[in-house]
């Protein structure tokens, strides 16, 4: 595989993915008045693609084991390019939420792939750098996204932001011509009901916590149940139970979801104080917020050849310990200054790609290569399924807190995040520990 084309261009697409979502954040206001909906009605303008990107990525990334990736990448992208062609004449929310669903189905791929064909094509000596650059990809896209939303929404209205991800359409025959042939795997069955329970327990749960429903929240209990039965009884569950009995995958696992924890409660948090305390607007919110998402990405080659060189854990322990400084700062100061934030983001945004890049590169080196696939989009589900609940409590603590005005709500919250930072810095360490004490993971070569 041509790894110096492929992964350039792939980080460009999951660039596009990403920002597809912090795009809708800052139009969400214009889309809500246009159509003359409610705000909770709203805001699945912005869940609807969380939730259903997040099961997408694993379903990809599960179904990598038994169908090629050039197959699944091109039912990925065109359903995806195709929906957002369906976008530019969503002129009613029905359809605007259709197409947002369909986004989500397709957008899937390019993170539930990303990191499988970085785990099988691409040597060991040069996967980090690899990594980090899908890394950077993200990063970038969650720092310009609002920039990019807020100018297209004010020149060419809300629709045009369905004409950035038409773009990924470009990529599909460069992708496909490079990419490498596989054998079909059809020996194993796709777990289709496990699919579906899987769909079905973090829909409802997510729902649950966004709608703060007792009734849902039960039924996803339920459905957790039901499906912990049935993987008891499956030959070949969509849930491979056999990953969490890899040396240290629970851990990378948590981990994974403290950090997209913090990662999008803070991205959920500053454009908010931004606009509550400063007054600033959309567009001036994305230019304070850019600049760390621009130092982020001209790092990545930089943190990439330097994870290869050091090794996972010795990044993972700086980034947490950068996040967590810059976590304190903001809690204490965010009073004080605009440029606070700003500032703070500097060091925040890399110090996550080097977080982000150390561990998905320490869970493909911990799973045997049997499950890659199963492994790796486990982790990105909980990853994402951590950043969903992240957004919604962080947006329920601060109207909840009683007697507290909007300004020490902040504070609280920031104060919430740092500790499930430091908790995930706990983790991290013992990850270390455990590894240099004898308890090696699986390699790939198992």
């Amino acid at each position: 595989m041509k790894d110096k084309i492929v992964m350039p261009l792939w980080t460009c697409c999951l660039f596009i993915v990403v920002m597809n979502t912090t795009m809708f954040n800052v139009s969400l206001p214009v889309i809500i008045h246009d159509l003359q909906i409610t705000s909770d009605l709203g805001s699945w303008v912005i869940s609807s693609y969380s939730i259903g990107y997040a099961l997408s990525t694993v379903i990809y990334s599960r179904l990598s084991d038994r169908i090629p990736v050039r197959k699944l990448l091109t039912v990925g992208l065109l359903i995806l390019g195709l929906s957002s062609l369906l976008g530019l004449f969503a002129h009613n929310f029905a359809i605007l939420l259709l197409t947002r669903i369909l986004q989500s189905a397709g957008a899937g791929v390019m993170a539930g792939l990303g990191l499988v064909i970085a785990s099988r094509y691409i040597p060991v000596e040069r996967r980090g750098a690899a990594i980090a650059l899908i890394s950077s990809g993200s990063a970038m896209a969650f720092g310009l996204g609002p920039i990019v939303g807020g100018l297209i929404s004010e020149y060419w209205g809300w629709n045009g932001l369905f004409a950035i991800t038409v773009l990924v359409l470009l990529a599909l025959p460069v992708l496909l011509y490079f990419l490498p042939r596989e054998t079909v795997k059809t020996d194993q069955p796709f777990d289709v009901i496990g699919a579906i329970l899987t769909v079905i327990n973090a829909t409802t749960l997510l729902v649950a916590i966004t709608q703060q429903s007792w009734l849902w929240f039960a039924v996803g209990v339920i459905s957790l149940v039901a499906h912990l039965l049935y993987i008891q009884k499956a030959s070949l569950p969509f849930v491979n139970p056999q990953v969490f009995r890899t040396p240290g995958y629970t851990r990378l696992i948590l981990i994974g979801f403290c950090v997209l924890v913090v990662n999008l409660g803070n991205l959920f948090l500053m454009p908010l104080v931004l606009a509550d305390l400063y007054g600033r607007s959309s567009l001036a919110i994305g230019l304070l917020i850019a600049p760390g998402a621009i130092v982020a990405a001209f790092c990545t080659r930089f943190v990439g050849r330097w994870i290869d060189r050091y090794g996972n854990m010795r990044f993972m322990i700086i980034g947490h310990t950068l996040l967590a400084a810059v976590l304190a700062l903001f809690m204490l100061g965010l009073d004080q200054s605009a440029l606070i934030i700003t500032s703070g983001y500097l060091f925040f945004s890399p110090a996550l790609s080097a977080s982000m890049a150390s561990l998905n590169n320490e869970a493909s080196r911990v799973l045997p290569k049997a499950q890659i696939g199963s492994g790796m989009g486990m982790l990105q589900l909980i990853q994402f399924f951590g950043g969903s609940v992240s957004v919604a409590v962080c947006g329920l603590l601060l109207h909840s807190i009683p007697g507290v005005s909007v300004e020490q709500a902040y504070h609280v919250v920031y104060a919430c995040l740092l500790l499930v930072c430091v908790v995930s810095l706990g983790l991290t360490v013992w990850h270390s520990r455990a590894s240099r004490s004898g308890i090696k993971p699986v390699t790939l070569d198992n």
